[in-house]
């Protein structure tokens, strides 16, 4: 009788192991309307608010000489509503945004300064923040005003990368949030803190994770993210001359869990019947690793729910 009793006691936690994985799986909220009303209905179909005295808004400003940037006035109206902060850090690899005076320059010629305040986060100097159990990084140095922010906005243009294969959430918080030393450090997989070129593919695709996971567990919960499918280059928005989209645009989405985010991104290209030049910019670099290997770390989960708003 014990034994059936410790046999069926096993049984129901395993049961209700199961159904809180279940409900533990992240909702992934997509709309194809690229526009502010969009943007708006993503972040609020979250039912997250950013709170706090200081709110950080993270993009990329994109180089100069590029075009697929996020345009201001698509996100002018929810960086404005939270009233925060446009934050960026400073490039590794040289270029027009190298230094923060020459980076604030190219961020205003392509119109961010005029809807709202522009942070370069390393401007006065960087901060280390501790990497939990690294295979490859020990810390994660990033821009020293990180630490002054309540609350983070991962607001990223979804596209392809040269030397990632694609860039969302997680190349937002990982080398987009890490000063030009982190960024070495990540690219080298904790090799170097100025060479960036010194690293293998899928130790930097690790080390990526790793940093982002950092910069998750410093925030503790306050931050959000949400990737704009539009202009869908096999180039970083970090090109000045970036190739031109061949597939069609796709939407916006958002996500609490950045792995899930990404990941529903990448789904919806190889879903697409016009993806195939960006699938093969990310199979040809290992790209889908960085989402393996942040499930396993625990920066998030493959495994997501996609809610459609429209």
């Amino acid at each position: 009788m014990r034994k059936l009793f410790a046999f069926a006691a096993a049984f129901l936690c395993a049961a209700l192991a199961c159904a809180g994985a279940e409900a533990a799986v992240p909702k992934v909220y997509f709309t194809k309307d690229i526009s502010s009303a969009g943007l708006m209905k993503a972040y609020d179909a979250l039912e997250r608010k950013a709170e706090g005295k200081n709110i950080a808004v993270k993009i990329s400003t994109g180089e100069q000489g590029g075009h697929n940037f996020l345009a201001p006035y698509l996100i002018k109206e929810l960086v404005q509503s939270l009233g925060a902060n446009l934050v960026e850090c400073n490039t590794a690899y040289g270029g027009a945004r190298e230094t923060t005076y020459n980076h604030v320059r190219v961020a205003r010629g392509h119109g961010y300064t005029s809807i709202a305040y522009l942070d370069i986060m390393d401007a006065d100097g960087t901060i280390s923040l501790p990497v939990k159990n690294g295979k490859h990084l020990k810390e994660d140095i990033v821009g020293s005003h990180f630490k002054d922010y309540d609350y983070f906005v991962v607001l990223s243009h979804f596209k392809g990368h040269g030397m990632a294969g694609f860039g969302g959430a997680i190349k937002n918080i990982s080398i987009g949030i890490a000063a030009p030393q982190g960024k070495a450090l990540i690219h080298s997989a904790g090799r170097s803190t100025s060479n960036m070129y010194c690293g293998e593919q899928l130790a930097f695709l690790e080390s990526m994770a790793e940093a982002g996971k950092a910069v998750v567990d410093a925030l503790d919960g306050k931050i959000l993210y949400v990737n704009v499918m539009n202009r869908l280059s096999v180039d970083c928005d970090c090109s000045s001359n970036p190739a031109e989209p061949e597939m069609h645009d796709i939407g916006i989405l958002a996500s609490l869990d950045p792995v899930a985010l990404d990941q529903a991104c990448v789904d919806l290209v190889y879903a697409a019947p016009d993806g195939q030049a960006l699938i093969q910019r990310m199979e040809s670099r290992s790209g889908a690793h960085v989402l393996e290997y942040g499930e396993k770390i625990g920066l998030g989960s493959r495994k997501y729910e996609l809610v459609k708003l429209d």
